[in-house]
């Protein structure tokens, strides 16, 4: 998957960019309750973006 489509999924379920790590964007939801890391590569493994949709499920 994309790395900007799974951002464009995060972004519609209301979790907003926090800040840049090294490596890896750190996200939050509304409610600043959550955090989840993403990678930052142009094409992330089908099975980690599932994984990280399913977490980030509210």
């Amino acid at each position: 998957m994309k790395r900007r489509d799974l951002e464009r999924k995060l972004r519609e379920r209301g979790w907003t960019l926090v800040r840049h790590g090294g490596r890896h964007d750190v996200w939050s939801n509304a409610d600043g309750t959550k955090s989840e890391c993403l990678p930052r590569h142009a094409e992330i493994n089908e099975h980690l973006a599932q994984a990280i949709l399913k977490r980030t499920e509210t």
